[in-house]
């Protein structure tokens, strides 16, 4: 495997990174013994993806929880993607890769399209890109981090990432977030990527209560707002466990430099933020009822907020408890409400 060699590299150093984790790979085989038979349903979405996409296979195929299926949705590829797909397929045997074709309107719409599924069954739900590299102990981490009762309780998994760049050589950390997960943090933030995510089958069924035509704005916000909405449970992992991508044909990066969180605070006052909240406000209405009682009060505050003057604004921002993970954050989502772009 192309990439093994690298990879293994990057995360031997991260024992010795200014950040101080402590990576423990004598972990993953107590989550194997004690949950094997809970089955894992990969979900790749896919398009144009030929140049990375043999290492992100490689690295599923790698990973030391074992009970796991690929289900692929292809938004249109024309490279040499979906040969590459059927290549693994071969190679992987029955009832292990799948592949099917993706609604042609987004990389959200491709995701919801595949979480909506109900031909794939499993028991938890892994979100993946076509570009990343997954570490070994990736599944295995995830499901033994996960609550596993009472399950019609919506859960939800996410970590940081190790950034590197096309050639997997180490560029820094995904944001550290240390603030506690909530519906109050989730309507004016999105916590981490969906390419770290592991869900459950309580909110899998949340999602698929979304409309198909709903106006997502990003699928990895949408599951954070709908767990914490709906009295789940998220657990934020402070220990990477993915090599994220950055280059050029990457939609969504990391916010970690500094040039990044600049560019995410002009959107937030410049009122592509504001955007953002009118498109999710949308979506949560059509779930209103299944949030709890106390997060329809939270929301009704903050939508009201969004339509007051400017006392009445900042009133209501502050009542509805809403706040972002860092002090920058929250500054600029000050900024925001004074500037009525919230």
């Amino acid at each position: 495997m192309r990439y093994r060699t690298k990879a293994q590299e990057i995360f031997i150093m991260a024992e010795h990174t200014e950040d101080g984790f402590d990576w423990d790979t004598t972990h993953a085989s107590e989550p194997q013994q004690l949950l094997g038979s809970k089955k894992v349903a990969i979900l790749l979405c896919t398009y144009n993806g030929e140049r990375f996409l043999r290492e992100q296979l490689d690295s599923f195929v790698s990973q030391t929880y074992r009970n796991w299926s690929i289900h692929v949705s292809d938004d249109g590829s024309t490279d040499s993607t979906l040969e590459i797909l059927e290549e693994y397929k071969s190679q992987l045997g029955e009832g292990k890769l799948f592949i099917s074709h993706g609604p042609r309107q987004g990389f959200a719409k491709n995701f919801l399209s595949l979480i909506k599924n109900r031909e794939i069954i499993a028991d938890y739900f892994a979100f993946s890109d076509q570009d990343d590299v997954w570490l070994d102990d990736k599944l295995s981490r995830s499901i033994a981090k996960i609550p596993r009762v009472p399950l019609n309780k919506p859960h939800l998994y996410c970590s940081r990432t190790r950034l590197v760049n096309s050639d997997l050589a180490l560029l820094g950390f995904s944001p550290s977030f240390k603030m506690r997960p909530c519906f109050e943090n989730s309507l004016v933030q999105s916590l981490a990527g969906a390419n770290t995510m592991l869900i459950n089958n309580a909110t899998r069924d949340l999602m698929c209560r979304v409309a198909d035509d709903a106006p997502v704005v990003a699928h990895d916000w949408l599951v954070y707002q709908l767990v914490t909405g709906c009295g789940g449970d998220v657990v934020f992992d402070q220990i990477p466990t993915l090599l994220y991508r950055q280059h050029e044909a990457n939609l969504i990066g990391a916010n970690a430099t500094f040039r990044n969180q600049v560019i995410r605070i002009l959107k937030m006052l410049t009122g592509r933020f504001s955007e953002w909240s009118t498109l999710n406000l949308i979506v949560l209405d059509s779930v209103r009822m299944e949030l709890t009682e106390n997060n329809r009060l939270i929301l009704e505050r903050f939508e009201a907020a969004r339509k007051s003057g400017l006392l009445s604004r900042l009133r209501l921002m502050l009542k509805s408890g809403v706040y972002r993970q860092t002090i920058k954050g929250n500054i600029s989502l000050i900024a925001a409400a004074i500037l009525n772009k919230i």
